[in-house]
């Protein structure tokens, strides 16, 4: 047989299989068809009933994706089973739940950060605009997907951090609430007053714009220190960064002024420095011929 010949009857066994199955690829096509419009009217249903949610904008987005896959994944099986009548929905299954292991061994940290990127937006731990520590990682919150979070840090730099560090880490949350308790040091020398030094200092702070006078504000002797009895001196301020900055930078600059305006010392570290040998005089070391 001519090589010719081959090809063509290679080409009419095609043809013939083709129109064979003409009908079960119309029906496939239909019902990949119908399945598009199932996702697009879902689509449409969940947008509306969504609106009025007090769902985060990314958990909705997320929700209407998975809904859309299920969807897909049951038209694609459906299709399947009709273009294929000896593939069996349970094979399907079988061969997906094979495929599924597969995929999430060589997938596993995608997974993670997918799934932990869920509970994160389902248990709303943190919000959009909220300053936030984990892992050596301070900034604000910018933008919450489901892989990853963004965080911009105080120096401007934008850092992308994986959702299963702050599922699987402390997070610590600056700006939960509006207010933080913030703390000093505060020493004065042994020779002072400790009261008369407690009043000031807390007269000093209580004046500073920024305090929140509402909340407590506590002056506590602390310790004795190597040349000074130290004070903890604590006060409410705004929780944000800035505010905590430019607070303690008020409140440091009048406990001074206050304590140079009543005579009160503040002392350096003094050294006290032993030999163990006579040290001869600078006069009589000048004074040798």
């Amino acid at each position: 047989m001519q090589p010719i010949e081959i090809i063509t009857d290679r080409l009419t066994a095609i043809g013939r299989d083709a129109l064979a199955l003409l009908p079960q690829i119309t029906v496939t096509i239909i019902i990949l068809v119908l399945t598009w419009l199932v996702v697009r009217v879902v689509a449409m249903a969940y947008g509306r009933a969504m609106r009025k949610s007090n769902l985060r904008p990314s958990l909705i987005n997320v929700l209407q994706r998975l809904i859309a896959v299920a969807i897909w994944t049951a038209g694609f099986l459906v299709a399947a089973t009709v273009l294929f009548p000896n593939l069996t929905p349970a094979k399907l299954l079988a061969g997906l739940g094979i495929g599924s292991i597969a995929i999430g061994l060589a997938f596993k940290d995608v997974f993670e950060n997918f799934l932990a990127g869920i509970l994160i937006l389902l248990r709303e731990p943190m919000r959009l605009n909220d300053y936030i520590e984990c892992e050596g990682v301070e900034g604000q919150v910018e933008r919450i997907t489901i892989r990853d979070s963004h965080i911009r840090q105080t120096d401007g730099q934008l850092v992308v951090v994986p959702n299963s560090m702050l599922f699987k880490n402390p997070v610590y949350i600056r700006t939960d609430q509006a207010q933080r308790r913030i703390t000093v040091i505060c020493g004065i020398a042994y020779g002072e007053d400790v009261d008369e030094a407690r009043r000031v200092i807390e007269a000093a702070v209580k004046g500073v714009e920024s305090v929140e006078t509402s909340k407590p504000i506590q002056i506590f002797a602390q310790n004795f220190g190597a040349s000074s009895i130290d004070f903890e001196v604590t006060w409410w301020t705004g929780s944000k960064p800035v505010e905590v900055r430019r607070s303690r930078d008020a409140v440091v600059a009048a406990v001074k002024k206050s304590l140079d305006e009543a005579d009160i010392e503040i002392p350096f570290p003094y050294r006290t420095l032993t030999f163990k040998g006579p040290i001869p005089s600078l006069a009589g070391e000048e004074g040798r011929p």
